[in-house]
């Protein structure tokens, strides 16, 4: 049966359905077409209207519930008048995506406001915002300021604000055109604006160009350091006193008063070095040697019990220091002055170096 219904009343409609009782006010079954279709050339194809419950429903078993396309326009828009609520809103009660925005050369979904955040994810259990890309060189999120304000902010209360992961390349990399490219500060005293940590026993930082420190530079280590050449090709033990040998590498002490004393190889018992200069990639065996500061050394007391704040020398015993107790041969030849006791035997004790 067809049946065609018109109305010249622009406020009488064409076809009305009333269900008083709560059931269907307009019912339209296509086996092939549509059900039901609203076609205007100038205002809107189909309206729905509820006091209480949803204006229009669309459901389907195998496809899309409510479709809407333009050729010119939007394809579906949502408009709230309530503040609390959203203009469009999706759920998805099986486990998959409450909304999704496709465009194969534009935004898949775009988010708009005057006076507030134009998008806004929130999540009870995973991230808020997971943004992906898969194109090199390009951003899995992007944030852009035209107004002079921050690109992209992270706030969190108790964890990190930021955070960036990379499995093969840099985790997060700052760059400016006309300021800082990485700008740390901590409002607490006891942390640090910029912490640089290496799990892997590397570098902490690394500074390609000047550093300009206005305050206290804090050094948790003990020493002033130097790597030197070490003469032949065996390592030489933290803590050993070296002197120059006849080739201009170091070797170990091996005699009384030796005016050719450098220093101690740093890094014995609980001293290590706090800086270490001239520490460049090379072939050649070199260590660090302890030039200035707090240090542990090979002491032999077999030449004289050593006391706190004796004067150093290097000894017979290789690498080894002693009392400097002969005023005339000592000028030159002292190391350092000790800073704990050795009564008897060999011993690392500590020392404060002091070349004279």
């Amino acid at each position: 049966m067809t049946t065609h219904e018109t109305s010249l009343d622009p406020k009488t409609p064409a076809v009305e359905g009333d269900s008083p009782n709560g059931g269907v006010g307009v019912l339209g079954v296509s086996a092939l077409g549509h059900g039901v279709r609203g076609e205007s050339t100038s205002s809107r194809g189909v309206v729905g209207l509820s006091d209480s419950f949803h204006g229009v429903y669309g459901q389907s078993q195998s496809n899309v519930g409510v479709a809407g396309e333009s050729q010119t326009s939007d394809g579906v828009w949502g408009v709230t008048h309530d503040p609390g609520r959203a203009g469009v809103y999706g759920l998805n009660q099986a486990g998959g995506r409450g909304v999704a925005g496709f465009s194969n050369t534009f935004q898949g979904v775009y988010g708009h406001s005057d006076s507030n955040a134009g998008v806004v994810g929130e999540s009870g259990s995973f991230d808020g915002i997971w943004g992906v890309a898969n194109v090199n060189h390009k951003s899995g999120v992007y944030g852009l300021n035209e107004s002079g304000g921050t690109g992209v902010t992270g706030i969190s209360n108790t964890f990190r604000g930021v955070y960036g992961h990379s499995g093969s390349n840099v985790g997060v990399v700052g760059e400016s055109a006309g300021f800082d490219g990485i700008w740390g500060i901590a409002n607490v005293r006891e942390r640090a604006g910029v912490v640089g940590k290496n799990n892997a026993g590397g570098l902490a930082a690394y500074f390609d160009g000047d550093v300009i420190i206005t305050r206290e530079l804090n050094l948790a280590n003990a020493d002033f350091a130097e790597d030197f050449d070490i003469a032949g090709s065996d390592v030489v033990e933290p803590g050993t006193v070296l002197v120059l040998g006849d080739t201009g590498g170091l070797r170990a002490s091996a005699s009384a008063y030796d005016k050719r004393v450098v220093g101690v190889v740093s890094g014995a018992g609980q001293y290590k070095p706090g800086i270490v200069l001239d520490k460049t990639a090379s072939a050649a065996n070199r260590q660090p040697v302890a030039l200035i500061g707090k240090v542990c050394c090979k002491a032999d007391a077999a030449f004289g019990a050593i006391a706190i704040g004796d004067l150093l020398t290097t000894s017979p015993t290789a690498g080894h220091a002693m009392k400097a107790d002969d005023p005339a041969q000592a000028f030159g030849s002292v190391i350092g002055k000790a800073l704990g006791p050795l009564a008897e035997g060999q011993a690392l004790i500590p020392i404060l170096i002091a070349l004279q």
